[in-house]
């Protein structure tokens, strides 16, 4: 069942009052009347078996029992009314009678059915507000804004990952996208985020924040390969020709124990409000957004967390970036960057925003910056997301010094 049931159930409600049974009724009414006004050859006073099949589709399990009560007793009143040679007599009431209790088992399927995906949403949800937790307006001290649109609309949630960690040592900001998609995207988002929301506040040093991230996930990684080893099948019988049967799948069917994640690791220092650290994990790097144009972040030299034994050179280096007052940093994930139009176009993610800041300065607010890319990405892929996709825009408050009011959890 892919429709939502509670905008469903919304529309059937006025003023905070469920009106489902006002169809039913109506058709109920109607027949009854149209029936007593035709001929005594036409009879439609059969087709009340109709009206608990309606109620079935839109009111509740008692709901529909009444109905096909109703849908009974209104049969049986409206045929004996009839002389004899007009009634349709006992096989027409039979089929009245079964029509109402197969309305009403069909209701009960259908309630419980809505019941168990209601269920199913608040899971998601809760795994959703799980990983990506919901961040107080300024928190950190930062101005930010996000936006997350899963690929799968029914899931909810997916690899992207993004959050804001304050600390006694400044505020970090983590954005981030796990390879794959799927459960076991989302726990390795989880595992990266727990450690980060650890290690961004305890530790000092943006390069020892850097190293644990990249711990956690080749941990993640060895826990996942131990695990499928565990639960491996044995292998299959040799089949003739001397090849063993294999689909290709693994035992959680989608390469976990190759998994790694690209991520932006910011931090925005104390002791110079004018500038921002960032390590690059083979993401693609931040957009600079002012009122006096657009320009990059360098990409940086680090692999993608989880290769980081492929490195060369010690942990990867922590850049420091001037940050004009004013400016904003845009991260997107590649749901962004790789939604493709109908001729399989790119959108144009740089070029768009920097002729809406030149048009209008404005659009550097992070809240605008975000529903700007939102909506250029979905207009650019026609709706059609490919991927999990994540916006998310963060600056410094504008005229005010870091950390003023900043919380610490």
């Amino acid at each position: 069942m892919k429709r939502d049931v509670r905008s469903r159930g919304e529309l059937l409600r006025i003023r905070g009052r469920s009106v489902a049974w006002v169809p039913p009724l109506l058709m109920l009414i109607g027949i009854t009347v149209i029936d007593f006004n035709s001929a005594g050859e036409f009879r439609m006073i059969s087709w009340v078996v109709l009206v608990p099949g309606i109620a079935a589709a839109i009111c509740g399990v008692w709901g529909t029992a009444v109905f096909a009560v109703l849908a009974l007793l209104n049969y049986l009143l409206a045929d004996t009314s009839y002389p004899n040679q007009y009634q349709s007599g006992l096989p027409d009431f039979i089929l009245v009678g079964i029509g109402g209790v197969l309305a009403v088992l069909a209701c009960a399927v259908r309630v419980r059915g809505e019941r168990l995906m209601l269920h199913m949403r608040d899971v998601a949800d809760t795994t959703r507000r799980t990983v990506l937790r919901p961040l107080p307006v300024d928190w950190g001290g930062l101005e930010h804004a996000a936006v997350y649109l899963a690929s799968d609309v029914e899931a909810r949630v997916g690899g992207d990952f993004y959050d804001i960690q304050p600390g006694p040592h400044g505020t970090r900001v983590l954005v981030g996208d796990v390879q794959g998609k799927g459960l076991a995207a989302v726990e390795a988002a989880a595992a990266l985020l727990g450690t980060f929301r650890e290690a961004g506040y305890h530790e000092a040093d943006l390069t020892t924040v850097a190293g644990r991230l990249e711990v956690r996930m080749v941990r993640h990684r060895r826990h996942i390969k131990a695990l499928a080893a565990a639960v491996e099948p044995p292998p299959a019988p040799r089949r003739p020709g001397g090849r063993r049967g294999f689909d290709g799948s693994g035992p959680r069917g989608d390469g976990d124990g190759n998994r790694f994640a690209t991520a932006v690791l910011l931090g925005f220092p104390d002791d110079d409000t004018g500038a921002v650290d960032a390590v690059v994990f083979g993401h693609e790097p931040p957009l600079v957004v002012g009122p006096d144009g657009v320009r990059h972040l360098p990409p940086g030299e680090a692999l993608p967390l989880g290769l980081g034994e492929f490195a060369t050179g010690g942990p990867p280096p922590v850049l420091r970036v001037p940050l004009a007052p004013g400016e904003t940093l845009l991260l997107t994930t590649d749901g962004v960057t790789e939604a493709r139009d109908s001729g399989g176009l790119f959108y144009p993610l740089a070029a768009e925003v920097t002729d809406a800041v030149a048009a209008d300065p404005r659009i550097a607010e992070p809240h605008r910056l975000v529903a700007f890319v939102r909506d250029g990405t979905l207009r650019h892929c026609g709706g059609r997301l490919a991927d999990d996709t994540t916006v998310f825009a963060v600056r410094r408050p504008v005229g005010s010094p870091s950390g003023k009011g900043r919380l610490q959890s």
